[in-house]
Formats: C-alpha cells, structure tokens, sequence
C-alpha cells in the first residue's frame, strides 16, 4: 500500500477535463464575464493545482511565484481567499466578491456561493476541521460554515447563516426571525 500524499501535494483538479477546458467551463459558468472577481479566483485555482503535477520542483517554481503572486492580488483587490488545498468541483460559481474566506476540504459541483462567505475551521484545537461541501448547494451572502461537517447535496444556506453542524441533503437552513420589540414613548 502507498503512503496518501500529503494535502496540496497532488493536481485535485477534476481529472474528467483538461486544464483548458476546465478553465473554459469555469469562464462560462462565471457568465463569460472576464471581470468577474469570482471567475479570477477560481482559475487561480485550478493554476495552482494543474502546477503539481509538474513532476519536478524546478520546472514549478515559476507556476508556484505565478500562483502565489495572483493569489495575493485576488485577496487584496477582490477579498476573496481560496487555497488550491481545497479540493474544488466543477461550475463553482463565486457570485458577487468580498470578505470571502473559503477554506473547505472539499467544494462539490454546481455550487453558488455569495459575497461575506467564511468556511473554515471552528476551532484551534482541530485545524484540518473543515467543512465538506456537497453537489448544487446555494450558499446565501454572509454564510459562516465551520468545523468538520457535510453539507448535503442540494441544501440551500440562507444569508447570514451559522453552521456548525452537519446537514442532510435537501435541507433549507435559515437564521432565526428577528423578533420587533416596540417600545413606547414616556
């Protein structure tokens, strides 16, 4: 039996497509819109995978400055933060761009995520407790996903959302209604 690779040490891209037509795809479920901040992130992405499977460390480093350095920009001119480590499906599509924080384990197909997103760890004592992302999952604006849980596939999370449990397939989570306290006049 082979050792498992250490996290972000192989190309987890979807192996069903090559590179360009990943991207193609990636750019057509982004609307075709070459602007489009979400669009960016995800082909920086799928570069700074496709780069590990250079077999040899000198032939990379160019591809991993190359990486690095668009990463950075896409954190400081669009807020987003996503890390080739996160093993990303087909047609995720990055909606809107902002205080994005997406640090999952893993990101399904056909998922929408929106503006103010963190997905990440829920605490210090357990930091590879990331979130799983199932297939066509919607993620509403102002999301927070934590810890080691699965969304199911097809769940809608509804904006301003904290999860930090696991949700079945098909589910709509949604904050709890405000409550109106009126107050009168003295």
């Amino acid at each position: 039996m082979s050792p498992i690779p250490a996290k972000g040490s192989t190309n987890t891209n979807p192996s069903s497509l090559s590179f360009y037509a990943l991207i193609k795809e990636d750019f057509k479920t982004h609307e075709c819109d070459f602007f489009s901040q979400g669009f960016w992130a995800v082909f920086n992405h799928r570069l700074g995978n496709w780069r590990m499977k250079l077999k040899y460390k000198i032939i990379r480093i160019p591809f991993t400055v190359l990486y690095n350095t668009h990463k950075k920009l896409i954190q400081i001119t669009c807020g987003i933060k996503l890390d080739y480590t996160v093993k990303l499906g087909r047609r995720v599509k990055i909606e809107h761009f902002g205080g994005m924080i997406i640090g999952a384990n893993t990101i399904g197909d056909d998922v929408i995520i929106r503006q103010n997103t963190t997905m990440g760890i829920k605490n210090l004592n357990n930091l590879e407790g990331k979130p799983h992302i199932g297939n066509s999952v919607s993620i509403g604006a102002g999301a927070v996903i934590v810890g080691d849980i699965t969304i199911g596939d097809h769940c809608v999370i509804g904006p301003n959302t904290v999860v930090y449990q696991d949700i079945p397939p098909y589910s709509t989570v949604y904050p709890a209604t405000p409550t109106i306290i009126t107050r009168t006049n003295n």
